[in-house]
């Protein structure tokens, strides 16, 4: 099929890579060309404009940074749903706000265009192994008929309910890796301090009661002192914005997910918003005076 895909940062290239080498034909745009590049390489048309992704695609894939970019991407002047063309099915792989994802739904609508909502858990490694979790909201049938090229992408993928019922259920992913991820961070902390090994640490708590994806697969990168990112300290601050804000909307409090939320902030205001979301880990060595 000829397939959209605008968005080709550390996630989105891996996982167009995968839909292009199932032979699929791709019409890329992302904001830096460059990115693109090992795309463009394996035989990728390159557009200039969201619009023009639309009107040489059948289906068309985002995953973009945050929602205003979703929004310019869609609904912007040369955005997606601007253009006339063979579209007839848009799927929003980005973190973005639910409201926003009903705002599309709506505007395609009127276009005969179907719209999912479908934003991924996994970070840089499941996107590159193909091994992605993703969470779906919209139509099951065309849910159904989008199956096949999310497996090209992921592993566990869940039809989870209407339009914006798969960025509901993102909101559920971020807080917990909120937790998991100051747990991870807090007992590496600790070992350390009192002179253990940290990888060693790993290695046990790993596999017993405290195993988690943060302490198996980020907790070796704090080890070699690695915070290169899988996923962005600035767009994880995005998401539990959002969800801090979709909690206080139905009544919630989250004391957990506020006090994480104000400790990336600290990450970010220490000049870490582009390392990995592992950085928690400077802003609490920071806290403690630990170098």
């Amino acid at each position: 099929m000829k397939i959209g895909w605008i968005g080709t940062g550390v996630m989105g290239a891996a996982m167009a890579g995968h839909v292009q080498a199932a032979g699929h034909d791709l019409y890329i745009f992302n904001r830096t060309k460059s990115k693109a590049e090992r795309l463009l390489k394996g035989g990728a048309h390159w557009c200039e404009s969201p619009a023009e992704v639309a009107a040489n695609s059948e289906i068309i894939f985002t995953i973009v940074a945050f929602p205003a970019d979703v929004e310019e991407v869609y609904l912007g002047e040369g955005g997606i749903l601007s253009a006339k063309g063979p579209c007839r099915v848009v799927v929003d792989m980005t973190t973005s706000r639910p409201s926003l994802a009903q705002m599309i739904a709506e505007t395609a609508a009127k276009q005969g265009i179907d719209s999912l909502d479908a934003p991924v858990s996994g970070g840089d490694i499941g996107a590159r192994d193909g091994t992605l979790a993703i969470m779906v909201g919209g139509d099951k049938g065309v849910f159904d008929a989008i199956l096949p090229l999310f497996q090209l992408m992921g592993k566990n993928i869940s039809y989870m309910g209407g339009v914006g019922a798969g960025q509901h259920t993102k909101m559920c992913n971020q807080i917990l890796v909120g937790g998991t991820m100051i747990g991870t961070c807090e007992s590496l902390l600790y070992g350390a301090k009192v002179g253990l090994d940290q990888q060693s640490v790993i290695d046990i708590i790993g596999k017993g009661a405290a195993s988690c994806w943060s302490i198996n697969n980020l907790g070796p990168r704090i080890v070699r002192g690695n915070y290169e990112p899988g996923f962005i300290v600035e767009h994880f601050i995005k998401d539990m914005g959002i969800a801090l804000q979709e909690a206080a909307a139905v009544g919630l409090s989250l004391p957990g997910l506020a006090l994480v939320h104000q400790l990336y902030l600290a990450v970010q205001a220490q000049g870490h918003g582009r390392s990995g979301t592992h950085a928690l880990m400077l802003a609490l060595k920071t806290l403690n005076g630990v170098s």
